[in-house]
């Protein structure tokens, strides 16, 4: 007899479990050689803390009450609550802080399509500095020795579409299509906002952008204040990336959206053409701990686990002699 389990969920059995826990090991060994520390957090949070956090991926969040009554609800992602803790138990540390986890998160998404509902994420936290680290690293612990980093900027287009006086819904409904990559239906929303024909070109055009340094020089000459800083910001980013000698698995990509509504800045995904997903991300959060009473700058990023074995075992497939 079969017993089915939800949509978006999935059984591992024995063999995959031991590459999976290799995996973690090796990660987890990594992250603790650049002297990040391993932390974990309750699966529940107070509804109310991560709505605090992130309103966006809030209102994803599997919900319930407790025996009192207290809205509750499963963690989306790791870094609110982590926010959660710094400003909880670290509010006297010496920065910068280092963490690191391991950890299932929780989104109520559409499994048709292929999204899961419970995930494995391994992921570095770095609070108190001006900087993300150790993502180069991480992926070399993975194997992923083809793996590329898109580099994009979060505040480019809340900042164009404020400067194009866009608000409202129409706003939110621009970034979501950017945040899946739906460009078709990014024009359709930039022309019911009321934009002209040629703002919504520009729009356009700034998404497609892709490639390395000279993409921020093409994105200058199309103008604008919001560019400009943006150029800046991410220029100053890929100028560190070229010093510490990784700049060419690096791609500038100026339609790259994160869906969390947290980011400020720089933010990164991480993919490898062996699968031709998104094996995760991350970038800047300058702003969140503020929300729980601790002025920080701070980044992080995160793989998801069963991404990033899939893609090793498909390396290692294409490497077997035929």
């Amino acid at each position: 007899m079969i017993h089915p389990i939800p949509p978006g969920t999935r059984d591992i059995l024995p063999d995959e479990m031991r590459e999976l826990r290799r995996l973690h090991r090796a990660m987890i060994e990594v992250f603790e050689t650049r002297d990040y520390g391993e932390v974990a957090t309750p699966s529940i949070e107070y509804d109310e803390v991560l709505a605090r956090g992130d309103g966006r991926t809030a209102a994803s969040a599997y919900r319930f009450f407790d025996e009192r009554g207290d809205l509750l609800a499963l963690r989306s992602d790791m870094t609110v609550p982590i926010a959660r803790l710094v400003a909880s138990r670290y509010a006297d540390a010496e920065w910068p802080l280092r963490l690191c986890y391991l950890a299932n998160a929780f989104r109520a998404v559409r499994p048709q399509r292929g999204q899961m509902r419970e995930f494995a994420q391994a992921g570095v936290e770095l609070i108190g500095a001006p900087a993300p680290a150790g993502t180069v690293e991480t992926l070399d612990a993975a194997g992923l020795d083809r793996a590329v980093i898109g580099l994009g900027d979060a505040d480019l287009y809340r900042q164009l579409l404020t400067e194009l006086e866009v608000e409202g819904e129409a706003r939110d409904a621009i970034l979501e299509r950017l945040a899946t990559h739906d460009l078709v239906g990014l024009e359709v929303e930039l022309s019911q906002a009321g934009l002209a024909a040629e703002q919504v070109d520009t729009c356009v055009a700034l998404s497609q952008l892709r490639g390395g340094r000279e993409v921020l020089d093409q994105a200058r000459a199309i103008g604008g204040a919001a560019v400009e800083r943006a150029t800046a910001r991410l220029g100053e980013t890929f100028g560190a990336l070229e010093e510490r000698g990784v700049a060419e698995r690096v791609r500038v990509d100026l339609g790259l959206l994160r869906d969390l509504g947290y980011y400020s800045g720089a933010i990164l995904e991480v993919y490898d053409p062996a699968i031709g997903h998104v094996l995760g991300g991350g970038g800047r959060y300058d702003g969140l701990l503020k929300r729980f009473g601790i002025d920080l700058p701070a980044a992080g990023f995160a793989l998801y686990l069963e991404r990033v074995h899939v893609a090793q075992m498909e390396e290692s497939r294409r490497e077997e002699p035929s």
